[in-house]
């Protein structure tokens, strides 16, 4: 009983971006999808109007109500959301499920036809959007939780060019936290086992 104990007990603790909490959701969150590459539509735009959603709220209330924002805004399918009306919208401020704020849900109905519009110049969003980085992840080499910005350049630049396409939520912030979501940068601290995980990972399988 005791060496099985002792077994147990050897096994080595993965060690984590310091702002991962033991919610399940969270280190489920963390270690499978945050810094992974995207370049599916649907799904990038899923991150986008997450990241708006999270604006002055915790990323862990975000998470807790994905499914909800799933169920809510037809799994995402940009073509249902353009046709979202008043009464719709009235309908979701009502839903405990998502963030009751009317600006950020008129939003992603404000996106959805923004984005449509990008797909329409650039044959894919991705193509669009990871064109910022040169279509190639930006891998850093964090030691600590507080080196990691909350913005760049870029992220500056993406804000930029996404305002002025009519995107809203997309303040520079935003965009840097989109941008660590999707995998455009690969932001976990090198202490942590995602970091050479993600490094090392054929990102070529993901287009």
């Amino acid at each position: 009983m005791n060496n099985k104990l002792n077994k147990k007990e050897s096994f080595p603790v993965k060690k984590r971006c310091g702002w991962v909490t033991d919610d399940p959701l969270y280190v489920d969150y963390h270690d499978k999808e945050w810094g992974v590459p995207i370049y599916d539509d649907r799904i990038l735009f899923e991150f986008l109007i997450l990241e708006g959603a999270q604006a002055g709220l915790s990323w862990i209330t975000v998470l807790k109500k994905r499914e909800n924002y799933r169920h809510c805004f037809a799994n995402f399918d940009l073509n249902d959301i353009v046709r979202f009306n008043p009464r719709k919208i009235e309908k979701l401020l009502m839903n405990p499920g998502i963030i009751r704020n009317k600006l950020k849900i008129e939003s992603v109905i404000t996106n959805a036809k923004a984005y449509l519009q990008v797909i329409n110049e650039y044959d894919t969003f991705s193509k669009y959007i990871w064109s910022f980085v040169n279509n190639k992840p930006v891998c850093n080499d964090w030691k600590s939780l507080q080196q990691v910005p909350t913005k760049t350049l870029i992220s500056d630049i993406m804000s930029k060019d996404l305002k002025k396409r009519g995107f809203k939520f997309v303040g520079t912030t935003i965009c840097y936290a989109f941008m660590q979501a999707i995998g455009m940068v690969n932001d976990h601290t090198i202490s942590c086992f995602r970091h050479k995980e993600i490094s090392s990972h054929d990102l070529k399988k993901n287009r």
